[in-house]
């Protein structure tokens, strides 16, 4: 059995506030949590937005925050992340793509793939040739070995207001190739502050709640003009895979009013 912790969007900044969530009281919530009930994991999988502005600051007071966990983590790129900044603040695998932030890493029930959907100045996601290539071979070399992938950006719509404008832009590419792999087993993503589970194509699916703030969901319709943090406790997801199989826990880490501005 493998023993997976995935955290996703801490949107860490060295002071202040986001959307009235104090992100230092979150993370070092998250963290005391995993390293108490979960320190048997293999290792912290972290799907991207790490910072919130992309600052150095930022970047270094994240590394300082996350080396505290008792196993190794993962860190992928979101759409908030710089990657210069990003591969000059922390130490990736040495299977990492030279111009992108993803990597795989080898388990005793398979391989994990961590890919790289940040696109340079947007919000939305993309999956571009070169990516492509280094996913394919990726896949073909792993066989029947079974593949675990996770991403920031989703690639279909899950019926969430606004978000789903900010998807990868070119989805169905990544969606046709991966579903031409008996080895692809599960996809779990980020980006979208909420819990939600489904198929892509046969492939299950899930995403996660942010460890900062949480979107509302889909009803009642808002826009960004409306937005605002639904007030839903974060939470960590624990991932346990069996012989190419998974259970996934959402495990809430701390009370909603945990870093919240209050009045």
């Amino acid at each position: 059995m493998t023993k997976l912790i995935w955290m996703s969007d801490p949107h860490y900044t060295q002071e202040g506030r986001v959307l009235g969530h104090d992100p230092r009281a979150r993370l070092d919530a998250a963290i005391d949590h995993i390293n108490t009930h979960h320190s048997d994991a293999s290792m912290c999988l972290i799907t991207g937005d790490m910072v919130n502005r992309g600052t150095h600051e930022d970047y270094a007071g994240l590394r300082k925050k996350l080396d505290t966990l008792s196993m190794p983590y993962c860190p992928m790129a979101g759409n908030h992340d710089n990657r210069t900044l990003f591969k000059q603040s922390f130490e990736l695998p040495e299977t990492c793509m030279q111009d992108f932030i993803q990597y795989t890493i080898r388990t005793p029930q398979g391989l994990i793939v961590c890919l790289d959907t940040h696109k340079t100045g947007s919000d939305a996601g993309e999956f571009c040739q070169n990516r492509s290539a280094w996913l394919t071979k990726t896949l073909r070399d792993a066989g029947t070995t079974p593949v675990f992938l996770f991403l920031h950006h989703p690639p279909i719509a899950l019926g969430l207001p606004m978000q789903d404008t900010e998807n990868m832009e070119n989805g169905q590419a990544f969606v046709d190739l991966i579903s031409g792999f008996t080895c692809v087993k599960y996809v779990f993503m980020g980006h979208v502050h909420r819990p939600i589970t489904g198929t892509i194509d046969h492939i299950p699916f899930a995403t996660m709640r942010s460890v900062l703030y949480q979107a509302p969901p889909p009803r009642p319709e808002w826009t960004w003009k409306t937005f605002t943090p639904s007030a839903e406790a974060p939470c960590i997801g624990v991932i346990q895979i069996v012989n190419s199989s998974v259970i996934m826990q959402y495990d809430q880490f701390c009370p909603y009013e945990t870093g919240v501005l209050s009045g």
